[in-house]
């Protein structure tokens, strides 16, 4: 979004003017410093009406993230302690906005790349007579509704240049996000086990 300055404002409101003696174009008269002064509040006005277009869209949202954030019910239990940086709120926002629901493995693993966490789903089955062979597990009745998310140990978050606001942690790590937000929007009847690897 291009923006004008206070030079391009003052050049708008000079051509605006009548000619003749009486408003002279010159820049160090009396009425180009009028115009110059009335342009610095134009510019600013420009200013602020860009940063709020930004600022009204979820994902670049920094004056009215707090808003968005209300009207969503955040911070929720899934979200406190380690949501603390401006980037990881926006993508919790937009999470929130964008959550289409699902019960497919791919759902799962979109919603948590959306948090920043790479994961892989594994489903179980109940041993059964023609399907297993020597070797599979013996799981019980409760097996086909349970299934695993396999994570790394820890996932690490780092400031970025160009992303990162002043006053965001440089880097921050934990699961606890990941494992509240997939066990919210787990199916009932299903249960979620979380793995963790190196």
């Amino acid at each position: 979004m291009s923006r004008y300055s206070a030079s391009d404002y003052t050049d708008a409101l000079q051509a605006l003017m009548p000619t003749g003696l009486v408003w002279p174009r010159q820049i160090d008269s009396v009425q180009t410093a009028v115009l110059r002064a009335l342009a610095q509040s134009f510019q600013r006005n420009d200013e602020d009406a860009a940063d709020l277009i930004i600022g009204a869209f979820p994902a670049t949202a920094t004056t009215l993230l707090a808003e968005w954030e209300s009207t969503l019910g955040l911070p929720d239990l899934c979200s406190i302690g380690e949501i603390n940086s401006v980037p990881q709120r926006q993508r919790n926002v937009v999470d929130r906005l964008t959550a289409t629901g699902g019960q497919s493995k791919n759902y799962f693993i979109q919603v948590a790349a959306t948090l920043g966490y790479t994961i892989t789903i594994t489903e179980f089955r109940q041993a059964c007579v023609g399907m297993s062979v020597c070797g599979d597990a013996l799981n019980g009745e409760e097996w086909p509704f349970t299934w695993l998310v396999t994570a790394p140990e820890t996932t690490v978050l780092y400031a970025q240049s160009g992303i990162s606001y002043c006053g965001d942690p440089l880097r921050s790590w934990g699961n606890q996000q990941l494992e509240c937000r997939l066990t919210a929007i787990s199916p009932s009847h299903t249960i979620v086990l979380f793995g963790y690897v190196n």
